[in-house]
């Protein structure tokens, strides 16, 4: 089947398969390393030592099949994952698009407090409010006047300052090769269920993956010849996924291990940058912080440039009754920046609130339910047969789908009945 879209008339075909292609895989990595996955880890890693460093290789592999599952579907049909599931019903595509419109309320709020308390640590001039205002302001002027390319630019720096700062600070305290090994022997600890779960659905996020296909759109990766790129790239990020979760685990189990502090949320992680801080000065404590911002910052530019597109996606679908028509979504376009100051100011009114009860529990039930969303809907369309057949789903796809679907079901409902 050739691709039904194309951002270029011309398509490119890569020259040979190299890592030199490698650039949306990055950006799903630093997109998906955001202040709740070290948070996450970080807890881990103070509860339970190295213990759970099985799950974040678990973690890892699941979002990978996700995120190469979405990639492969764009790639062998030339549709946009939404259109995906456009054509598994309307309200397939609704309830994502519903997710995204109440996710772009909280997830503004929230990212942009998280960036604001790293920074304000650094720099206490600006209440955290302020600061998270300008955060918000940076975000839309990238989104507005920045462009792909010029983005993954920006994504392809902070992976090597979140490389530098977060895992430069566990290479200081790297523990033995023998603690490492046995981290990675799947066991879970006494009352650990929970947090285990939650660690293998944080560790990557997964808000992200949708964004994969436009990503790798304006790339003009289109075709199977691709295929193999696109899978280097996914496995790419989720290995430097993993690595940023190692690094706060190892911190965290250095500093916090066995020593009875208590941390959680964002907090948290700024308590954590003070204790690193203690051991090695006051320069320490900075390079944390610094790595801590970066992660949370550029889980803002992600969600300010992905959001977008597949709220634009939407809007082309309602208008073209044709869901498999050559469309062109770009960041011009006016619906891509109505949601980027739907997602810019009203989002702001959050960050006075202090407690917008049923507007965030609606999102959590929502976003409790992504995971499962995904491999369902993956399981659905890659078993299709517009599909051909050397690119829809082998036994083993199915399987890890299927189980990934159990877990997270499971997951679900727990987290949904902790909500209420």
């Amino acid at each position: 089947m050739e691709p039904s879209q194309s951002v270029n008339t011309q398509v490119k075909k890569p020259k040979k398969w190299k890592i030199s292609y490698v650039g949306p895989g990055l950006v799903v990595a630093v997109a998906g390393v955001g202040a709740g996955d070290l948070v996450a880890a970080l807890v881990a890693g103070a509860d339970f030592g190295l213990m759970l460093l099985w799950a974040v290789v678990l973690g890892a592999f699941i979002k990978y099949i996700l995120n190469e599952g979405v990639g492969r579907w764009y790639l062998a049909t030339g549709q946009t994952i939404l259109q995906g599931w456009r054509s598994l019903g309307r309200w397939v595509s609704g309830y994502y698009v519903v997710y995204v419109v109440l996710f772009g309320l909280i997830y503004g709020a929230a990212v942009t407090s998280a960036c604001a308390l790293f920074i304000s640590a650094l720099f206490p001039a600006l209440p955290v409010w302020g600061w998270a205002m300008i955060h918000a302001l940076i975000g839309l002027a990238v989104g507005w006047f920045g462009g792909y390319q010029k983005f993954e630019r920006i994504m392809q720096f902070f992976v090597i300052v979140m490389f530098i700062t977060v895992v430069g600070s566990a290479l200081f305290v790297l523990p033995s090769i023998g603690e490492l090994a046995n981290g990675m022997v799947p066991r879970m600890p006494d009352s650990s269920f929970l947090q285990t779960l939650g660690l293998i659905s944080g560790v990557g996020g997964a808000a992200s993956i949708p964004y994969y296909c436009y990503w790798i759109r304006e790339k003009n990766w289109q075709g199977g010849s691709w295929m193999s790129i696109m899978r280097l790239d996914s496995a790419v990020a989720y290995i430097i996924t993993g690595i940023f979760c190692f690094a706060l685990m190892i911190v965290a189990y250095q500093f916090l291990y066995g020593a009875g502090i208590s941390i959680s949320g964002n907090e948290g992680l700024v308590t954590m940058a003070e204790i690193y801080g203690e051991r090695f000065g006051s320069a320490a404590t900075w390079l944390l912080l610094i790595g801590f911002w970066a992660a949370a910052f550029t889980s803002l530019l992600s969600a300010w440039n992905g959001l977008p597109y597949i709220f634009t996606d939407f809007v082309q679908l309602l208008k073209n009754k044709d869901k498999k028509s050559s469309r062109d979504i770009s960041e011009k376009d006016p619906a891509y920046r109505a949601y980027l100051l739907w997602l810019t100011f009203p989002s702001m009114l959050f960050l006075f609130v202090d407690d917008p009860v049923l507007l965030v529990l609606i999102g959590l039930a929502f976003s409790a339910t992504i995971l499962p969303f995904l491999a369902i809907t993956l399981m659905l369309l890659l078993n299709a047969k517009n599909v051909e057949k050397h690119y829809r789903n082998g036994p083993a796809n199915n399987l890890i789908l299927s189980a990934i679907i159990v877990i997270f079901v499971v997951l679900a409902i727990i987290e949904l009945y902790n909500s209420v």
